[in-house]
């Protein structure tokens, strides 16, 4: 587990989620049908670059490329493919880069043209549950109250919560403790402290909250054939306050009202 002890590895953290911003950015303004996923691979790869950053996922445990494609009801580690995006679609994009050591890691789910209001619904409490956890993190936090307050949404929504995929700490690896479960009870679990850095990424599903994994050993799917979406943010508790690192202009969230 992490603990951000000098200014200089949080601004390390910063520079590598400003980067993972931009590789969103780029890619929502890509995405519209006829695009392949391999494409907006590429664009991400050459964003990273840009910003003389290293992809978090090209390589990790075998991983085969620099994001993670998952659309419809390919819930997460999708593999980016020859396939091209359809009017109606729903596409979620994960995307992770490496800033002198300090890892940053961001996820989106996105409507391509009309898609039934099902499918808005869906995206929307994913995006509000992400923020509902963000903006439940302080000091002496338990890690069960941010994930009570990201499973009251699906709860409200009529969603299903995946469970077999959570959050993480972050830092100078991708993937640290905490796990930090998208459910849980108020009051429990590790306590949340000033120099931590966490990964907030509830998945919610149309259907039922069980997944299954492709033969590729990396694509997991909604058991049911259900739509998915899924929200991601990094989190850092700083002397200041709340930080998202992998926003454009990264900055404490209470005081730029998005809490």
């Amino acid at each position: 587990m992490i603990t951000i002890k000098t200014p200089a590895e949080f601004e390390k953290m910063k520079r590598a989620g400003r980067c993972v911003a931009a590789v969103h950015r780029e890619i929502r303004e890509a995405v519209r049908p006829g695009v392949s996923l391999l494409e907006l691979d590429e664009l991400a790869a050459k964003v990273i670059a840009a910003h003389d950053c290293l992809p978090s996922f090209l390589g990790y445990h075998g991983f085969p490329a620099t994001i993670c494609t998952s659309p419809n009801d390919v819930v997460v580690h999708g593999i980016p493919s020859e396939y091209r995006i359809r009017e109606g679609d729903v596409l979620s994009i994960d995307a992770g880069a490496i800033y002198d050591g300090y890892h940053a890691d961001a996820a989106f789910t996105m409507a391509v043209g009309e898609v039934e209001p099902d499918a808005h619904r869906l995206i929307e409490a994913t995006r509000r549950a992400m923020w509902a956890g963000i903006c439940t993190v302080g000091e002496g936090v338990r890690l069960g109250d941010v994930g009570a307050a990201i499973e009251q949404v699906a709860k409200e929504a009529g969603l299903g919560v995946v469970r077999e995929y959570v959050g993480h700490g972050i830092g100078r690896q991708m993937h640290e403790e905490p796990q930090v479960p998208n459910y849980g009870q108020p009051g429990k679990g590790l306590k949340l402290r000033t120099g931590m850095a966490i990964c907030i990424e509830p998945m919610f599903n149309l259907g039922s909250e069980e997944t299954k994994v492709d033969p590729d050993g990396w694509t997991v799917r909604t058991a049911d054939g259900s739509l998915s979406a899924h929200w991601e943010h990094t989190v850092a508790l700083t002397p200041e306050g709340v930080v998202v690192t992998t926003l454009e202009e990264p900055g404490v969230v209470s005081e730029m009202g998005l809490c």
